[in-house]
């Protein structure tokens, strides 16, 4: 059809490129252009629509406000003990040190946040962590971390927005990112942006699975595109089934139920009334880290002891109304208007839902860059902090503590490369590019890309659930061969016109989509053992050989690769901080 030709686009230049407007972009973007460096934030949907705001229970940094006894190396060892001590333990300790500045940072901006008797910042208790750490604004804090970081970027100097735009291609000359290839959903219109320096901030890759709390942007666009311009990957076999999603009605199932309300007391019951994690974590019940209780719902559902509707009941109502009002004002009102269900009242019925990525483009700890030049990432997108599991709350202090460290990074090299590499970029990687964008619309009547997609999404929730096994994996990965294959023959169902045309988004989509399956599935049947969030049935006991093993991910000539890289040791004074917080006091006995 010839749609478009190579010369058929607008060229855009900046200093740093940040793509994605969540709670990581809008921090980056921020700590670029205080740099001095010229920003332009591209975005796929909407400024500040991202999954950050379904991070509601708060920002998880050792303030010691309301447990005087807490410091940056317990928060540190309840971050690597979480992660099952296969975490970038260096980015770990940055994240621990750093967090309570970026937060107080956060209120000088403007951010308002729940207070003690005394004024200071309010601290919650949530799963996992040792003492309460959670500050937090009721159970809206990933939306006030977003309203306040949009507010500082509108009145920043030097940063531009441009929404509504995927970005398709990266583009490289001599090893090193220079461009990338866009187009606007709205018209089709092709943008070739040039810069000195990319940060990636795209979030995850949640809607290849079924059931999700991620909306549709997130597709892993990131994660694919930085894999395809050689990028390492890292850590894809870890996957987060947040335990509380909303189940019922069908509409909103996947729906996210903030840990917050275990935070606040939230006990989980079985259809029969019984409180069941005190079989899985005695100690601390509720509050154990999310991979724990996901896998009790799970276990407790298969053994036929789960809810009319496949979950658990997460009962609130030993609180006083006034008190489940005051501090879960979403949670009252998300129940009461899309299940007719109160809160206040009746049980929540809860089932676990894919929620984060703890895996993802392989960076530095000091400034985020990845393993290809002028590339870096910060957020979901991003591996490493949070190793084999996310604590509740370490998402929004990453992507503060990291989010500026790679905005920092991104604008020194923008300095030092200003648009270098884009000088060189082949035209004929330009033309080819486009072509495969322009690919779908050429087939009207190929397969259905929407067929497509719900195809992934089964197949990942079929043969890559909580708990997997070889067999499954194995069978999972020979599905997605042959819909790699049906996807390179898609078509648009006869919608050959560029403006507002979804099948032609959703065609695009599936080859992200594919990427991040394909890895999750190759780097599961790798790890021989069940660690963190990944869970294995043939092997369901932990291998020691395998606590200082990370798995990476590289496009090769022959394909996707994955090979075991040895991680090196912890420092003795961080060794030492995870052996001390053994002996430390849980939220339960400090009750």
């Amino acid at each position: 059809m010839g749609l478009v030709s190579a010369a058929a686009y607008e060229t855009v230049e900046t200093d740093v490129l940040v793509m994605g407007a969540g709670g990581a972009g809008l921090r980056g973007a921020i700590a670029a252009a205080e740099a001095g460096a010229r920003v332009l934030i591209v975005c796929k949907s909407l400024l500040g629509k991202a999954h950050t705001v379904m991070a509601e229970g708060g920002v998880a940094a050792a303030m010691h406000n309301v447990a005087y006894q807490d410091s940056w190396e317990v928060h540190f060892a309840d971050t690597m003990k979480g992660g099952k001590l296969i975490n970038n333990w260096h980015m770990a300790e940055l994240h621990a040190k750093e967090s309570p500045e970026r937060v107080l940072e956060l209120e000088r901006w403007g951010a308002v946040f729940d207070r003690t008797w005394q004024g200071r910042i309010h601290q919650r208790p949530f799963g996992a962590h040792t003492y309460p750490r959670l500050a937090h604004i009721g159970d809206r804090t990933g939306l006030e971390l977003i309203r306040t970081l949009q507010d500082r970027v509108v009145h920043t100097t030097g940063v531009e927005v441009h929404m509504e735009v995927t970005v398709f291609a990266l583009l490289k000359s001599e090893g090193r990112v220079g461009g990338a290839l866009a187009y606007r959903r709205a018209d089709g219109s092709l943008v070739l942006y040039r810069f000195g320096a990319l940060l990636l901030a795209t979030g995850g890759a949640g809607k290849m699975y079924r059931v999700t709390s991620n909306s549709w942007e997130s597709t892993g666009d990131g994660t694919a595109l930085a894999y395809e311009a050689g990028a390492q990957l890292r850590d894809m076999e870890m996957v987060q089934f947040h335990p509380t999603g909303m189940v019922w009605p069908v509409g909103v199932r996947g729906l996210l139920v903030t840990e917050g309300v275990r935070g606040e007391g939230g006990l989980l019951r079985n259809k029969d009334g019984q409180r069941f994690m005190e079989r899985y974590d005695p100690d601390r019940m509720e509050l154990s880290s999310r991979d724990v209780v996901a896998r009790a719902i799970n276990s407790e559902v298969e053994a036929g002891r789960g809810t009319p509707h496949g979950g658990a009941y997460l009962d609130i109502t030993h609180r006083s109304p006034e008190f489940i009002k005051r501090k879960l004002p979403s949670m009252y009102e998300q129940f009461l208007k899309l299940a007719k269900v109160d809160i206040t009242k009746q049980p929540m019925e809860v089932a676990p839902t894919i929620h984060y990525q703890m895996g993802g483009v392989r960076v530095d700890a000091e400034t985020a860059a990845s393993s290809v030049a002028g590339l870096y990432a910060a957020g979901e997108v991003a591996s490493g902090l949070h190793g084999g599991n996310r604590l509740g709350g370490n998402s929004l202090s990453d992507l503060l503590v990291f989010g500026k460290r790679a905005g920092d990074a991104a604008a020194a090299s923008a300095k030092k490369n200003p648009k270098a590499a884009a000088a060189g970029i082949d035209p004929a990687e330009i033309e080819h590019a486009i072509a495969t964008l322009m690919a779908p619309l050429d087939r009207p009547e190929g397969e259905n890309p929407y067929r497509l997609m719900a195809e992934i999404q089964d197949v990942m929730t079929e043969h890559a659930p909580i708990v997997r096994d070889e067999a499954g994996l194995a069978a999972g990965l020979e599905k997605l061969d042959g819909l790699r294959a049906r996807a390179e023959v898609c078509g648009t169902g006869g919608g050959q016109s560029l403006a507002f045309n979804p099948g032609w988004h959703t065609a695009h989509d599936l080859r992200s989509l594919l990427v991040n399956a394909e890895a999750l599935l190759r780097s599961a049947l790798v790890r021989k053992e069940s660690r963190g969030a990944h869970a294995r049935s043939d092997f369901p006991k932990t291998d020691d050989q395998l606590a200082s093993v990370n798995f990476v991910v590289e496009k090769t000539a022959g394909g996707m690769q994955v090979r075991p890289e040895p991680r090196p040791p912890m420092p003795e004074y961080l060794a030492d901080a995870v052996q001390r917080s053994y002996a430390l006091y849980t939220p339960e006995e400090m009750e």
